[in-house]
């Protein structure tokens, strides 16, 4: 009796564990499901759509962003993606090896968990810091070009591929930034996105450095000879966009109006160059059948920001509006443009004195009635 009891209670307590586990994957299913559904909805929020197509709305983070910073930039921008920089520790600009700073990964990974809960996408970018961040990467000219490349393809790239872009399915990976000293090395090149292609499916990138021609000097004198190689560049063909650090030098003038800037980006001022650089970037798209975005859109807020864009401290004059009338012309110039796919502000994610490309809250209201 109390044998054949004790087996219904053997078979009752597996059917009700039974029950319950049924219950539990449901509920977990429905969980799931509703986080998908979250996610997709907040994605459905933040993507921006124009008569001229969907556009990247986008913010450089500083190495020293802080997770903090960065949900309060995005919200007051009105961003629909992040720049988001793994430092890479390399030693001097003559270095053949860099390393991935594991702090700086943990960190992206950080982020980039609440940003997908967000729904905003990612633009990953393994970010050289050379010499404790007290050089540039423009001058950048390792010794033993192979050795370089296969040490950036295997100890930098898969790492990131494999840990960070494919289990968090960024939108996009950079594979190389501003190298100018390096960047016609095309076959390497053409070696590292084939690399990057093999290992990840999303979309891949390539950042070049601004540049500047006159019409006053012949191709013979060199000053269009970096603009024509990267016209040339056949690595923007394996690319699925092209991304532009856009400093371009538009004014002799310390202060300027965004008329004047805006005739600028059609005819630059200083030095009397005459650069069009609207003509010269929509070129760039139509040779390659590829979008322009300016990966890096930034200005200090100093008196010449338009001259120097690319020098933090052109000037010790604090000047708030001059770096707004920076981003207003660029608006009112690319904002309808097909060939344009967006812009990425240089810099937000850390707010303090020092941060001179940091926006103001002139640019932030231009900024944030971008694609309005």
């Amino acid at each position: 009796m109390f044998k054949g009891f004790s087996t219904h209670l053997k078979r009752h307590r597996v059917k009700h564990l039974a029950f319950i586990s049924l219950i539990m994957l449901v509920i977990l299913v429905k969980v799931v499901l509703i986080d998908v559904v979250y996610i997709s909805k907040q994605y459905e929020k933040k993507r921006i759509i124009t008569p001229w197509g969907e556009k990247i709305k986008s913010g450089n983070l500083s190495v020293d962003y802080s997770l903090e910073q960065t949900l309060i930039d995005i919200e007051n921008l009105g961003l629909n993606t992040v720049n988001v920089p793994v430092q890479i520790d390399i030693p001097s600009l003559t270095a053949n090896t860099a390393t991935l700073n594991i702090e700086s990964k943990k960190k992206a990974i950080q982020l980039i968990k609440k940003l997908r809960y967000q729904g905003i996408n990612v633009i990953l970018e393994p970010y050289p810091y050379i010499s404790n961040g007290e050089l540039y990467e423009t001058q950048l000219d390792p010794q033993d070009k192979n050795e370089w490349f296969r040490n950036w393809k295997e100890e930098i790239l898969h790492p990131i591929i494999r840990d960070i872009a494919k289990p968090y399915k960024v939108y996009a990976l950079c594979i190389g930034s501003n190298f100018d000293k390096f960047e016609k090395e095309y076959a390497l090149w053409i070696d590292v996105a084939n690399f990057v292609r093999e290992n990840y499916r999303g979309r891949i990138t390539y950042k070049t450095n601004w540049w500047y021609t006159a019409e006053w000097n012949t191709e013979k004198d060199g000053l269009h000879d970096t603009y024509t190689a990267k016209l040339n560049n056949p690595l923007l063909a394996e690319v699925d966009f092209i991304s532009v650090a856009a400093y371009f030098e538009l004014t002799d003038q310390e202060t300027n109006t965004v008329e004047s800037l805006v005739n600028s980006l059609y005819s630059t001022q200083i030095h009397s160059r005459h650069q069009n650089v609207y003509e010269e970037l929509k070129n760039l798209s139509s040779e390659w059948n590829k979008p322009v975005f300016f990966g890096e859109l930034g200005f200090p807020k100093r008196n010449k920001a338009a001259v120097h864009p690319w020098d933090p401290e052109p000037s010790a004059i604090p000047n708030e509006l001059e770096q707004a009338n920076g981003f207003q012309a660029y608006k009112e110039v690319f904002e309808k443009e097909s060939w344009n796919l967006g812009f990425s502000v240089f810099a937000i994610g850390k707010k303090d004195e020092f941060k001179n490309y940091y926006p103001s809250h002139q640019s932030i209201r231009v900024i944030n009635s971008w694609y309005k």
